[in-house]
């Protein structure tokens, strides 16, 4: 289960998987690759957006939860950090 400033995120097992790799390495930038081997446990595939898709996912709960804050960047070219901007 997650929280989000006390409201109560509904995730999936991949999106808390996702959240929890975020949170680990809050206010650095995390590449996708990075992000896939520790979420999918898997070797990273370029072709593959399951880390894109699953951040819209995640971002959209977040904003759902907590409309007035932004947490998750997108890095473009690189990967994605988690960083609380009101």
């Amino acid at each position: 289960m997650a929280e989000a400033q006390g409201s109560r995120l509904a995730l999936t097992v991949r999106e808390l998987s996702l959240l929890t790799a975020l949170v680990e390495r809050q206010g650095r930038i995390v590449s996708r690759e990075e992000l896939y081997r520790v979420v999918w446990d898997e070797p990273f595939r370029k072709s593959d957006r399951s880390v894109d898709v699953y951040v819209a996912k995640l971002r959209h709960k977040l904003a759902e939860a907590v409309p007035e804050l932004t947490l998750i960047h997108t890095h473009f070219g690189f990967g994605y950090r988690l960083e609380r901007e009101d």
